[in-house]
């Protein structure tokens, strides 16, 4: 695959409230060569699948943005300011023997909910730097267990040791600020009060980028380009 990396970061903010909804983008300049996976070693999955399936490394939309770009406030928030975790879990499923999403993100002590959507074996593996880790089974059609992380990381990563092809990417927050670009490459954070802030945008692939600005009441927008 042939990339070019640009490091433009763009940042402008424009005062309307006291709570931001900061929003955005995240660009690419350059190409990326898409991949089909290779499913024929499981022929289940191959079966569980009428088309060719994508991977989903590097995926840009058709405006020339990324998806899947998990962008957070990396520094300036205030431990007053932050929310009690939501209680109601996130999933995260295992479906055509992939992982779907591809990037999620939650807080630290929400559920996770793992599910496996799948009458095939699968595990979930997590490869934790930071927060507790684990290595489950998932064998059973419907089968559904929850976890809880207790410490932050970003973009954890997380496999399938039956399918080689089979990756997500987890991160845990201690605060609600982040987003995950969609097939538009935009985000939305809401809620951020007042302050100065550093903002990071990660990809799994082609790496992070940071940005900072001072939100003084309204509507933030922050753009980045990879």
């Amino acid at each position: 695959m042939k990339r070019m990396l640009a490091s433009l970061v763009a940042v402008t903010f424009t005062s309307a409230v006291s709570m931001a909804a900061v929003t955005g983008s995240v660009g690419f300049s350059g190409t990326a060569k898409t991949e089909v996976i290779k499913m024929s070693a499981d022929p289940a999955c191959a079966k569980a699948n009428a088309k060719p399936v994508m991977k989903e490394d590097v995926v840009v939309n058709a405006n020339k943005t990324l998806a899947n770009v998990f962008v957070y406030v990396k520094e300036g928030v205030k431990k007053e300011s932050v929310p009690a975790a939501p209680t109601t879990p996130v999933k995260l499923d295992q479906a055509g023997c992939r992982y779907n999403p591809h990037v999620v993100a939650l807080r630290v002590g929400q559920p996770l909910q793992l599910i496996n959507s799948d009458a095939i074996m699968h595990n979930v593996h997590s490869m934790s730097k930071q927060s507790n880790s684990f290595n489950m089974g998932m064998a059973t059609k419907g089968q559904s267990i929850e976890k809880k992380l207790t410490k932050p990381e970003v973009m954890m990563k997380v496999k399938c040791d039956v399918h080689g092809w089979m990756t997500t990417y987890v991160s845990v927050m201690e605060h609600p600020y982040f987003s995950i670009t969609n097939d538009q490459g935009s985000f939305t954070i809401d809620g951020l009060p007042d302050g100065e802030y550093t903002f990071e945008a990660v990809h799994e692939k082609l790496g992070a980028k940071t940005a900072k600005g001072k939100v003084a009441g309204g509507v933030a927008k922050v753009d980045f380009a990879f």
